[in-house]
């Protein structure tokens, strides 16, 4: 479908994004997914594919990568087109067999589509790098910033730098596998949930208030150890570590979503009504990304979820303004 004119664009393959490709397909709609990674999944993908995630409905506890594919499964139902390592750097208004269309464009190609859907998440991310000597020559080689696959962590040593809550719910996954773990933070004061960190402290895993590092040090076969130091008295202590977990937060922004047009509700969220409509006509944004007039951002993935079937039956509705918002029931269909 690539050089036809979709019913719908969604951008963003993460949790709203393929849910969102669900509802599209429910109400019948020629449904593209463009996604600047090369794989779908977003932030559970990159950030924290192996964690358990606890507030999706009707799961328990589910880890994030299972939650991506069963999303999948879910939207393949009616076969949306995706499209991957792809990012969208403009949208613009034009003009295709006679129909005012959107005109997506890459650093590559272009899109053509009838309405939009923004679900990009928090938008384009990296992670906060930490600048201490022997970081940046290891990274890959045990200092890691992700963690895609906690297998290589098995009998390791590992130290791992934060106070938020992936630094904390790593400590909690990795506590089975790694060999011993040590986390260090620059304060006394922790930013994540008061309950992950009750279950931390009853692990016995030494938790290091007001401890950075200051080096790390190894040879060809990766990070052997590391120069921690207390920020109130200078001491120094070496420990020895296989693995490093860098986890002090990301950079998020916009990117060049800033200058498509959109109304924005300060620097990271595009304005929208109650129908996730945005200023432009035929855009809706869902998600992390999106701002509801009168409303606080809420940036949850069940938050997302619902936001994603109102975008994409509110889509449907600028398709065609006779049919109804209201979708009908799934369990009345014949899949």
């Amino acid at each position: 479908m690539s050089n036809e004119v979709a019913d719908v664009t969604i951008i963003g393959a993460g949790p709203t994004g393929l849910f969102a490709a669900f509802y599209a397909g429910l109400r019948g709609l020629r449904t593209r997914v463009i996604e600047a990674l090369p794989e779908p999944g977003g932030q559970l993908a990159v950030l924290y594919p192996e964690k358990y995630i606890y507030d999706v409905p009707g799961h328990p506890k589910i880890m994030a990568k299972d939650l991506v594919r069963q999303l999948l499964e879910q939207c393949h139902l009616f076969e949306p087109e995706f499209v991957y390592g792809e990012r969208i750097d403009a949208l613009t208004r034009t003009t295709a067999a006679g129909e005012e269309v959107w005109r997506l464009g890459t650093a590559t190609r272009a899109f053509l589509s009838r309405t939009v859907i923004v679900a990009g998440g928090v938008g384009a991310f990296e992670p906060n790098r930490l600048d201490r000597i022997g970081v940046t020559a290891f990274e890959g080689k045990g200092v890691h910033y992700f963690v895609q696959d906690k297998r290589r962590f098995r009998g390791k040593r590992v130290l791992i730098i934060g106070g938020g809550d992936t630094a904390v719910d790593w400590c909690l996954n990795l506590k089975d596998w790694a060999q011993e773990i040590t986390l260090i933070h620059r304060r006394d004061e922790f930013r994540a949930h008061e309950a992950s960190l009750t279950a931390l402290r009853l692990t016995g895993i030494p938790m290091l208030t007001h401890w950075e590092l200051k080096r790390v040090d190894g040879g060809e076969t990766g990070v052997t150890a590391a120069t921690i130091y207390d920020n109130r008295t200078g001491e120094e202590r070496a420990i020895d570590v296989d693995s490093i977990l860098i986890s002090i937060g990301f950079k998020a922004a916009l990117g060049p979503i800033e200058h498509w047009g959109l109304e924005l509700a300060g620097p990271r969220h595009i304005r929208v009504d109650g129908f996730m409509q945005t200023n432009l006509p035929g855009v809706f944004a869902a998600g992390d990304m999106a701002a509801v007039e009168g409303s606080e951002p809420l940036n949850l993935i069940v938050t997302g979820f619902g936001q994603a079937a109102i975008a994409a039956n509110a889509a449907r509705r600028a398709l065609d303004p006779k049919a109804r918002l209201f979708p009908g029931h799934s369990s009345e269909l014949r899949l």
